[in-house]
């Protein structure tokens, strides 16, 4: 290798969790008898969650709520359908963990998910990193000295990049690849075409982007608006014509004064 060549420090790895890939990549200059057990770690907390959490998963603790069985008093399960139980309520309802009698908690956990391995990091010392998991990505740190990480939003049915945010600490999640159901009328949500919230917490960015997609055009411009006025979360809509519409903190990520400064 030419001594002109950049190469980053840390290190990453892609397994399939959760039906599709998840990377964590950690540029944090960490010895490799460092970042191994950490790669570990991190993908043993997500098959965990993903054993304990998911609702087609005969034995995870989900389905077994759901099917009446006895289930184990896990901290982590009790906090998630609490919080889900808030999000349905400061959502008017259209985030709905509780379909017809059944829980499936799917529009929060996986951003959950990754958030808490995200502090988990950054406690371990791995404060540079990004990990993705389909259509939600938390990033934190830098991606090298001094520069932010550069995230493409995809558009979930389109083979396109719709945005791409500049940050050094920040969640990412964008609803529109599966169908989610209007839970005031239990019809397929088919109005916009994908819904993409960023802001500091990928857990509550998640549950946000699938309540908004959930809704017709109308009410969903207005709570994200409503949204981007408390300033931490700030949402693209795509509507079924193709029109991005941002709230106006949006642009601080994406616009060309965070292309200068990324």
């Amino acid at each position: 290798m030419s001594g002109s060549a950049k190469t980053f420090p840390g290190s990453a790895r892609v397994e399939m969790i959760m039906g599709m890939p998840v990377s964590v990549d950690i540029r944090t200059a960490l010895p490799a008898r460092e970042l191994t057990p950490l790669l570990d770690d991190a993908f043993a907390w997500l098959r965990w969650v993903d054993d304990t959490f998911s609702p087609v998963k005969e034995d995870s603790q989900i389905s077994r709520l759901n099917s009446g069985r006895t289930i184990r008093q896990i901290p982590e399960l009790i906090e998630v359908l609490h919080r889900c139980d808030e999000l349905s309520e400061a959502t008017g309802g259209y985030f709905e963990p509780r379909i017809n009698g059944v829980i499936d908690p799917s529009g929060y956990i996986k951003g959950w998910a990754l958030e808490r391995l995200s502090r988990a990091l950054c406690n371990a010392g791995a404060g540079d990193h990004r990990i993705t998991a389909g259509n939600d990505i938390r990033v934190r740190g830098s991606a090298a000295p001094g520069k932010r990480w550069r995230v493409g939003i995809r558009d979930p049915r389109e083979d396109l990049v719709r945005k791409v945010v500049f940050a050094h600490d920040l969640g990412i999640a964008t609803s529109g690849a599966a169908p989610v159901i209007n839970p005031h009328t239990g019809m397929t949500s088919d109005g916009l075409t994908s819904v993409t919230v960023i802001g500091p917490d990928l857990g509550l960015a998640d549950a946000y982007a699938t309540a908004v997609y959930a809704m017709d055009p109308l009410p969903a411009r207005r709570f994200a608006a409503d949204l981007g006025g408390s300033g931490a979360y700030q949402t693209m809509l795509v509507t079924r014509e193709g029109q991005e519409i941002t709230t106006s903190g949006f642009t601080n990520y994406s616009g060309a004064e965070a292309r200068l400064a990324g």
